[in-house]
């Protein structure tokens, strides 16, 4: 215990009680944040229980009437919640004092008018950074974050152990998305270091778009703040003199109540409000505050096809360009908790919303790009610890294949989910229904474009949209669902007589690509062998466990196992006839 100055002490103490007693008295007075930090110091040197009592109904009532009049206040008093609400935590065993209602009204009274003041962004994450450890093992209700925490940060990506059973108080992390969004790359670090204790059962979809649509987020904010005024200044006055702030606030009441923001006394000379209010409501979903569940993204309202307009003839703001960066980023660290710790029903959930956001994101060549490899990598990553995802989301997949010459990146999802069919035997061997449907969807897609094949084009391409390049496409869809069907119908031999007709007509037509072809002719000999094609077109896995089935070679041990080197003809690797007359009968052992 350290022996702490009697008169400083009562010097404070009155300063506080002065303030706590007047109402004259301005809370925002910077004098009053010093005060209160140093009262807290002393708290924490001398550990005195009467001392802790004695300052609390001050504290207490400092901060009820910061939060009641914060409107009125012309200096921020975010700051001086934040130390108010760290002393609760420090000593809620000595005063009685439940911290989570003071948590819940700051978030919702405070932070959400002034999250787009850099001091007060900083000094929010630096408070939840600081007390994460203390929110998992004294208050588990605050965040959903299990006692142990375990973070790993490798080049920005966050292995955490999470708790996802609890729900309460993710409702929240729109508001910090919105903060780290507006603030930028200067926060990302602190952001990331507390991103995975905002991901439970209730948050873990609706964040999916969330993070997708932080550009767009970006966008709305930007739009605010040109229609209706700056969301900070330097000080809370001049942002009060705009209509921002308010808006902002009759969203979060809009998810509280349930009404809707046109529902109110709305100024009806105010044609910004009107506007706002009717004609963007995709912005007025992104701007809540709260998680109130997975809202309808209306990419094709007219708001935002002329927002994504402007975003493209105009030049990109700064704020626009760090979100592009920092969305994939987060998206990292949201994959990896999921592939961790989530479970197989949530997991099962999001695959259909990942293929649905595919083809529609924020148009920006690189952002496109780093989020569609990670929405891939994931859903790769998620059929491989689950094949038997691909039997029962069959219906989405089957809907995906159909789109697969829409666009460009359609068709890229399209033969990706054909590699993932081929790959994990629809599902696996005892999900036979299943995989007969997805057969006759990839029979369907061959067919359909078998046809308009036939047509010879040169080689060069003459552009990204040109003829030859979805030629070009076509022809790479095409080897990946001859590929599919081969080994779905390893997997599954009863589809093998289908699958030599729909091969052979590949090997037969005159399509101008050699490569579709010479494809499909390797696959039918190797269907003469069935051992072999087995080895090489059958699951990734064992179909009986970690028993390897008779007859099969074991490709990830052959290294370590092969006994001989067999020149054999395979593949179509060489021309002409094999150096030997052998057949794989006489090598391979009998079953």
């Amino acid at each position: 215990m350290v022996e702490i100055d009697k008169n400083e002490w009562e010097n404070h103490l009155r300063s506080l009680s002065s303030v706590a007693r007047d109402p004259n008295l301005s809370t925002s007075d910077p004098s009053v944040l010093n005060t209160v930090k140093r009262v807290c110091e002393l708290c924490k040197d001398d550990k005195s229980d009467d001392l802790i009592a004695r300052v609390y109904p001050h504290f207490n009532k400092i901060f009820q009437r910061s939060i009641s009049s914060i409107s009125h206040f012309q200096t921020s008093t975010a700051l001086l919640l934040l130390v108010i609400l760290q002393f609760f935590l420090d000593f809620a065993d000595v005063v009685l004092h439940d911290p989570d209602s003071s948590l819940r009204i700051f978030f919702r009274s405070c932070l959400s008018r002034e999250f787009a003041d850099p001091s007060v962004a900083e000094a929010t994450l630096d408070f939840l950074n600081a007390n994460k450890n203390k929110f998992s093992s004294s208050f588990p209700s605050l965040l959903p974050q299990v006692a142990t925490v375990c973070l790993l940060i490798t080049k920005n990506i966050i292995a955490a152990s999470v708790d996802l059973n609890s729900t309460t108080y993710v409702q929240y992390f729109p508001l910090l998305l919105k903060l780290v969004a507006w603030n930028g790359e200067k926060l990302e670090q602190s952001f990331l270091k507390i991103f995975s204790l905002f991901i439970s059962n209730g948050s873990f979809l609706p964040l999916f778009p969330s993070l997708v649509d932080l550009p767009i987020l970006i966008l709305a904010l930007e739009k605010v703040e040109k229609s209706s005024g700056s969301l900070v200044g330097d000080s809370i006055a001049s942002v009060q003199k705009s209509n921002a702030s308010e808006m902002l606030l009759a969203l979060m009441d809009e998810a509280y109540t349930g009404s809707t923001i046109g529902d109110g006394e709305v100024d009806s000379e105010s044609e910004d409000n009107d506007t706002m209010g009717v004609a963007d409501p995709l912005f007025l979903e992104l701007l809540k505050d709260e998680n109130d569940g997975l809202a309808e993204r209306h990419w094709t309202s007219p708001a935002m096809a002329a927002a994504l307009q402007q975003a493209n003839t105009a030049s990109q703001s700064t704020r626009l360009k760090q979100a592009l960066r920092m969305a994939p980023r987060f998206l990292d660290v949201y994959f990896s908790v999921a592939v961790c710790d989530v479970d197989n029903s949530l997991i099962c959930a999001l695959i259909p919303l990942v293929m649905a956001r595919y083809s529609t994101l924020f148009p920006d060549k690189n952002f496109a790009y780093e989020v569609q490899k990670r929405l891939i990598e994931f859903m790769l990553a998620a059929f491989h610890r689950s094949p038997n995802f691909i039997a029962l989301l069959k219906k989405p997949i089957v809907d995906r294949l159909g789109e697969a010459y829409d666009s460009p990146s359609k068709t890229e999802l399209a033969l990706q989910l054909c590699w993932a069919i081929g790959e994990h035997g629809g599902g696996g061997r005892s999900h036979k229904d299943a995989a007969r449907e997805l057969f006759e969807s990839l029979e369907l897609l061959l067919y359909e474009n078998l046809s308009s094949s036939r047509v010879g084009l040169p080689e060069s391409t003459v552009g990204s949209g040109g003829p030859s390049f979805r030629k070009a496409s076509q022809s790479r869809l095409l080897r990946f669902v001859v590929t599919a069907i081969a080994k779905l119908a390893t997997c599954h031999r009863e589809l093998l007589p289908r699958a030599r007709v729909s091969l052979a007509k590949v090997a037969r037509s005159r399509i101008s690509d050699e490569k579709v072809s010479r494809r499909a002719c390797d696959y039918l000999g190797l269907m003469n062998e069935p051992p072999m094609c087995l080895s090489i077109l059958g699951p990734s896995r064992p179909s009986n466990g970690s028993v390897q089935d008779p007859g099969t070679v074991n490709w990830n041990k052959c290294d370590a196992e092969m006994i001989a080197h067999i020149p054999f003809h395979i593949l179509g690797a060489q021309k002409g006839p094999p150096y030997h007359d052998f057949s794989y009968a006489d090598i391979l052992p009998r079953k």
